[in-house]
């Protein structure tokens, strides 16, 4: 194969100090062995006119292409946009949604930049996966700056039906725009037939094919189902070095033999925070013996500080935790530790690794790696309980843990208290199944089943078109 060139919103040089995580492990692996290209911006902003030419950097054979923006573009672009409209619209949340032509043609420019910059690094034999909602008329531009190599695109984040989708004023041009790409992954079943969903409502049912391919004019385009995984064997590596830290040692010895609960998201609406910490209090109040016995880290590290509804979000939080405290908290004893901060991602594995109970409940989630990545971590012998939300795209995978709905506080708050009187026996059995999956889709079978994707619909432009169903 050809080099890969991946495209994302955002990207930062390797440093030493820092092991990559998420998103990155993957993209790397694949980069190292084709030598390839990570284009994307690199964090800086700027008043006037950016550079024209991308600022480059090799390290390990990966080239990693950075540009700047406009600053002025980048807060309608990200703040307004991506974070703005389509972050609320994709995960369901109308209330939080609002619809600017400002931002949109902000969009558009900035796509635009990305295609313009990114064109003259492309070599005859690439292969380019780009990455996310903030850059779906990537594909669209790029062919017109007349690139014809393959072009995937992933979604992170969920797909939302038509009947949603049709809420946003240019649902029509956004869903076009996804056609120019020759693959598009997506993280559940449920995400596809959104997708289907809006083939469908646009072009007529006869545009999906009997083998699942999309026909629109004379493009036949793959979409399918790629559950993004993590490196099980790095971060059980890492949970297990966590243990000998100082922090981790130090975290382990605040809880005078209490059991820990934790939750590790970021800052957001969509990760039902609120809705948790009302579970929370409601497990206290309904199964009191746990009173002293239990301890809730939350750890929330702030995102997004320039979107008002995140300023919201944490102010809720605030004052949910200080109720709970202020009800329940003894002298010796606090009842939710909630942390605005981040940890570098060796500490936060031994976290997962001590914890007794794991809880993820977003209100709605794409993947959720947190849910996969406390699985990873978690010592076989002895494994905690994941308590995982239903409408975490994970939940399609991990059907061992207890499954929540994360608006029904009675029934999470239920859920906490079997998983701390769980039976050693049954949490091995459902720690062990959830363990293989995990391994099964690890984050190098995410990669490689994308780029096989990629090549397949290079060989299929090398064929004859065949036009009928």
């Amino acid at each position: 194969m050809g080099r890969l060139v991946c495209v994302s919103n955002r990207i930062s040089l390797p440093r030493k100090s820092a092991a990559p995580g998420g998103l990155a492990v993957g993209i790397l692996s694949a980069l190292k062995r084709t030598g390839g290209v990570w284009f994307g911006w690199g964090g800086d902003t700027t008043e006037q006119d950016p550079p024209t030419e991308p600022d480059i950097h090799i390290r390990d054979g990966v080239t990693y292409a950075t540009i700047e923006l406009r600053q002025s573009e980048y807060e309608l672009y990200y703040n307004g946009y991506s974070n703005d409209l389509l972050w609320p619209l994709f995960h369901y949340f109308l209330r939080g949604m609002r619809y600017s032509n400002e931002e949109r043609d902000a969009y558009e420019s900035v796509n635009r930049s990305f295609a313009q910059k990114l064109s003259p690094l492309l070599q005859p034999q690439d292969l380019i996966w780009v990455h996310d909602y903030h850059l779906i008329p990537l594909g669209r531009l790029l062919r017109e700056a007349g690139v014809k190599r393959p072009l995937g695109f992933f979604l992170h984040i969920p797909f939302p039906n038509i009947e949603m989708l049709r809420v946003l004023p240019t649902y029509a041009e956004l869903l076009r725009d996804l056609t120019h790409y020759d693959v598009i992954g997506f993280q559940t079943e449920n995400d596809l037939k959104g997708f289907h969903s809006g083939i469908e409502h646009l072009f007529g049912a006869e545009a999906i094919r009997s083998d699942g391919r999309i026909r629109v004019g004379d493009r036949v385009l793959r979409a399918e189902v790629f559950p993004i995984g993590v490196d099980v064997d790095s971060m059980q590596a890492e949970a297990i070095a966590a243990m000998e830290t100082d922090v981790v040692k130090r975290m382990i010895d605040s809880l005078m033999s209490r059991s820990l609960m934790i939750g590790v998201d970021r800052l957001d609406y969509s990760k039902g925070l609120v809705e948790r910490f009302s579970a929370y209090q409601q497990f206290l109040e309904t199964y009191p013996d746990n009173i002293g016995r239990i301890t809730y880290i939350q750890i929330a590290p702030l995102s997004r500080t320039d979107v008002r509804a995140y300023a919201d979000i944490r102010k809720a939080l605030e004052q949910a935790a200080g109720r709970t405290n202020g009800r329940f908290a003894d002298t010796d004893w606090t009842p939710i530790r909630y942390l605005n901060r981040n940890f570098p991602h060796g500490t936060l594995s031994g976290f997962l690794r001590a914890a007794n109970v794991g809880v993820v409940t977003p209100l709605r989630d794409g993947m959720n790696l947190v849910a996969k990545e406390f699985v990873a971590a978690q010592d076989i012998d002895n494994p905690g309980v994941l308590i995982l939300s239903t409408l975490a795209g994970a939940a399609r995978e991990l059907g061992s843990a207890l499954l929540v709905n994360p608006y029904d506080t009675r029934a999470v708050s239920h859920a906490m208290q079997t998983a701390l009187s769980m039976p050693l026996a049954e949490r091995r059995e459902r720690h062990m199944a959830m363990l293989e999956v995990v391994k099964r889709n690890d984050i190098s079978s995410w990669t490689n089943r994308f780029v096989e994707a990629l090549e397949a619909s290079q060989r299929d432009q090398s064929r004859p078109r065949v036009l009928a169903s």
